[in-house]
């Protein structure tokens, strides 16, 4: 007995070709602009609002501390900071001000920060006789313990751009020298990128870093390269997690107040 034959026609989907794709595409968005013409201009508007998330209220007072930012130092005492080695930090306390204490070593957060935004006001010595380039008002702000935005004495006093003040030390020139006279209160904000490193320890993602110095656009998100090195170029040597915040003793009296931060 002979087996029928079965004829397999295409459906209509198979029938469709790009070109009749794009005419469906065509119908539909025209569609859809005639529904939205039988909408009022508020309605419209209504399609694009998005209602969620709704951000957390931070209370930020003119000249204060916003409501979620961690107090670092205010003046009262130094219990949130420690010696290198751990233990009570060496540095002189005075009214609202913390000061290097010369030879003592430096300071850094009992807290570990990953990403932050940051704020100091730190000041260099008045008296810079005999003093220049990188021996007048040197500290550090080292973010992680290992990355490094230059506090220096940068008002008329040449030394190498990428070790003025606010430089990322020996990588990043500052935009501009926003430095004030030795004596007188600057600050930093400073918006940090922690870097991310996979399982096997290997860099995913550098950190970033952007710094207003004075309030005056100095790095604009530039990308750090490493760890800072005095002699060498920078380098991820090796994966870490969350770390303090690290303040230098480099021998200079420089003087820091009105510390805070905040988690990102």
């Amino acid at each position: 007995m002979q087996r029928p034959t079965f004829l397999f026609l295409p459906t209509p989907l198979t029938l469709v070709t790009g070109t009749s794709l794009m005419a469906l595409a065509v119908v539909a968005a025209s569609a859809d602009a005639t529904s939205n013409e039988a909408l009022e201009p508020w309605q419209q508007a209504e399609k694009t609002e998005v209602w969620e998330p709704v951000p957390p209220v931070v209370e930020a007072p003119v000249g204060g501390v916003p409501s979620d930012a961690i107090v670092l130092f205010d003046g009262s005492d130094l219990s949130a900071w420690e010696a290198e080695e751990g233990g009570s930090a060496p540095w002189q306390h005075e009214g609202e001000a913390m000061t290097v204490e010369r030879g003592a070593g430096g300071i850094r957060t009992r807290q570990e920060f990953c990403d932050v935004q940051l704020h100091l006001e730190w000041r260099t010595p008045v008296d810079i006789e005999g003093m220049d380039g990188q021996d007048r008002g040197n500290s550090g702000v080292f973010l992680q313990e290992r990355y490094e935005i230059q506090v220096l004495d940068s008002y008329d006093n040449a030394t190498y751009p990428n070790g003025q003040a606010a430089s990322v030390y020996k990588q990043h020139i500052p935009l501009v020298n926003a430095s004030r006279p030795p004596g007188e209160w600057q600050s930093y904000d400073i918006f940090y990128t922690a870097p991310r490193f996979d399982q096997a320890g290997e860099l995913e993602s550098a950190a970033y870093v952007t710094v207003l110095h004075n309030g005056v656009l100095v790095q604009h998100h530039v990308e750090i390269q490493g760890t800072t090195e005095w002699i060498g170029e920078p380098d991820y040597d090796e994966a870490h997690g969350c770390a303090p915040i690290y303040l230098q003793d480099h021998d200079a009296a420089v003087s820091f107040r009105n510390i805070w931060v905040r988690e990102l």
